[in-house]
């Protein structure tokens, strides 16, 4: 014992003089505590010694070394070697961080409850393992940083955090990172990468996170994303499952998945629900908001979901135009008839609201949809590119009558069970408001645009092309400002179950032959259609027995890919149509139309992919004889 005292004195004064760093090394386990940190050192009953309030047990010591190594402070670096790991823990936090190591199987146990010298831990992890994790318990905030690691676990998690607290996971500078999990038909982990607490995604690296048991990524607390560039693949369950809340606010993420949804955010359980809260502060709604950046998803499991919030899903144009691009090829999840589960693009159960971004939205599902809020829907600004190009489920021939994809009217098809899921391409179960944006909507197999509840357009510009109804409402359907178009080309062009009033606006609606019209309300219902302004251009006429407040004028016959121009006081406006059915045109606008067939048009503003101008030169035409036009039943 005399002779250990004399070498801890010595070693001791050796620090102090030097100034230089103490290794105590136990096991793959290295702490360092530099010669300014470590003061008094206190050496008990020959067999402990406590340095900076981490005591060792003298034969569990492999090592006491002195060098000049430069110690970060809070710092831990775990690195992985093959088959065997090792940590280096800093001296001003060794007291609170107990790690086990097992090969390349590192486990920590963090117990400071508040921050050392006034920061968090950091957790460094590097270097290449095909059989090992890091697994961590605590009970305060930390950051584990990703610094050129790429880690598979066969047997469990690769990264595996049960503290509840908030947790950065970041991606250093141009650090390239990868975590898999192995295959367990148990499920006996939650995901590849998974926090019980608030999991902060971010770092100017990149993370590629493999799932193959369940989800790629979860936490039991909400997520957050800021600049990362993250890939995630899962083959069993969901890219990214969260509670609480999911915010990307800018980065690259990319994800496919072949198990279930793409993002899926549902409520903590057991916790009074809120609604958005400033800054997100305990907030508990089960809502995604996708605030910038460029995200890009894939989904193929029978009726999954590309992006999906039990709350409501929030789309914003952040600093960075947010390029949003969903792909989901799942069919319907027929395994309850009575509730049968459709694939969608975009899901949420209470809103969807879209203020800004770049949407490129692709379903070819069997009764898919690419927007389906099972509350409102509101578009104010951004381009967004939605089309359900799959078949009706429960349909024996999805190709309809006379070649139309589809079928005839609302059934898509002739039916042969009483189990239906419609491809729709933009449906809510709530209202529609669009005050903004740019949106075009495709619909191969059933109606394009479809609200069960109202559709109030006042701005903005809607294209929608669809096979059954292109707009639909099962309420009330107006029109006050923007540029509308509903083609369809087996039903009507705009459809209310309700009234239907035209009053600002340019309206351009198609419909696909008599006796459908090409402005239709329920005026079996006693609804009528109210025509009380803006620019009309109907092609197959209007509901019979409107309210013609606004004049309107028809023609009774045109050519299908001829150009048109109208022209109704200063402004002048070119069209032209993909068929020539129906009974008629009819034109409304403030002052007398005038219509030209065909004339040339260049320049101006595509409003109608492709179908018409704003504004464009137009040269030569015949002009068109139009007779005032009064409203008489249709049939």
């Amino acid at each position: 014992m005399k002779k250990v005292s004399v070498f801890l004195m010595t070693l001791m004064l050796t620090i102090a003089a030097m100034g230089q760093t103490l290794n105590v090394k136990v096991g793959s386990v290295t702490y360092q505590f530099p010669a300014s940190q470590t003061g008094e050192m206190t050496y008990e009953d020959g067999e402990t010694l406590t340095i900076m309030g981490k005591t060792f047990v003298l034969a569990d010591i492999d090592a006491m070394t002195v060098d000049e190594t430069e110690v970060t402070d809070n710092q831990v670096a775990v690195v992985y070697d093959g088959k065997q790991a090792s940590v280096t823990v800093a001296g001003n936090v060794a007291q609170y961080v107990t790690p086990t190591i097992s090969g390349a199987h590192v486990s920590i146990a963090q117990t400071n409850t508040d921050a050392v010298d006034d920061d968090e831990i950091t957790y460094v992890l590097s270097g290449t393992t095909t059989d090992g994790e890091f697994a961590l318990d605590g009970s305060y905030k930390c950051t584990v940083s990703l610094a050129s690691v790429t880690m598979t676990n066969p047997t469990g998690a690769a990264i595996n955090i049960n503290n509840k607290k908030r947790i950065q996971i970041s991606a250093k500078n141009g650090t390239v990172n990868t975590l898999t999990d192995g295959a367990d038909a148990n499920e006996s982990w939650k995901a590849c990468l998974y926090s019980k607490g608030q999991m902060q995604l971010q770092g100017k690296g990149s993370l590629t996170v493999n799932g193959n048991t369940k989800h790629a990524i979860k936490s039991g607390d909400y997520i957050s994303v800021k600049n990362l560039t993250l890939n995630v693949k899962t083959t069993a369950g969901d890219g990214i499952s969260c509670n609480k809340y999911f915010v990307m606010e800018s980065g690259t993420v990319t994800i496919t998945s072949t198990g279930d949804e793409g993002i899926q955010c549902d409520l903590e359980e057991d916790d009074d629900t809120t609604g958005e809260t400033n800054d997100h502060e305990d907030e508990n709604s089960g809502n995604i908001y996708i605030e910038g950046g460029t995200l890009t998803v894939s989904t193929s499991a029978t009726g999954s979901k590309g992006v999906n919030a039990e709350g409501s899903l929030y789309i914003r144009e952040g600093n960075v135009t947010t390029n949003l691009t969903v792909t989901n090829s799942g069919a319907v999840d027929a395994s309850d008839s009575s509730d049968l589960v459709g694939s969608a693009c975009l899901k949420a159960e209470k809103a969807i609201d879209i203020s800004g971004g770049t949407l490129k939205l692709t379903n070819t599902g069997q009764g898919g949809r690419a927007i389906n809020s099972d509350g409102t829907l509101t578009i104010s600004g951004g381009t967004i590119d939605a089309q359900a190009q799959g078949t009706n489920y429960g349909s024996s021939n999805n190709q309809g009558g006379g070649g139309r994809p589809g079928g005839w009217g609302g059934w898509g098809g002739n039916t042969t069970t009483s189990s239906h899921k419609y491809a729709k391409g933009v449906k809510a179960d709530g209202d529609i408001t669009i005050t903004g944006g740019t949106t075009n909507v495709y619909s191969k197999s059933h109606e394009g645009l479809e609200s069960k509840g109202n559709i109030t357009i006042s701005g903005g510009q809607l294209y929608v092309q669809a096979s059954d109804d292109a707009i639909n409402a099962a309420g009330d359907l107006t029109v006050s400002g923007g540029q509308v178009c509903g083609y369809s080309t087996g039903n009507d062009g705009l459809d209310s179950n309700g009234n239907m009033y035209i009053k600002g606006g340019l309206v351009y609606a198609i419909c696909s032959g008599t006796p459908e019209v090409a402005l239709d309300a329920n005026t079996e219902g006693g609804k009528k259609l109210y025509v009380q302004g803006g620019t009309i251009i109907a092609i197959g006429g209007i509901e019979g027995g409107s309210s013609l407040t606004q004049s309107c004028y028809s023609a009774s016959s045109w050519s299908k890919s001829t150009w048109y121009a109208i022209t109704v006081g200063n402004d002048t406006f070119a069209f032209k149509t993909p068929s020539s059915g129906g009974s008629g045109i009819v034109l409304s606008g403030s002052s007398k139309p005038t219509l030209k067939s065909g004339v040339s048009v260049s320049g101006g503003t595509s409003i109608f992919n492709g179908m018409g101008n704003v504004s464009p030169t137009i040269s030569g035409g015949t002009t068109v004889t139009l007779s005032d036009y009064t409203s008489s039943s249709r049939r």
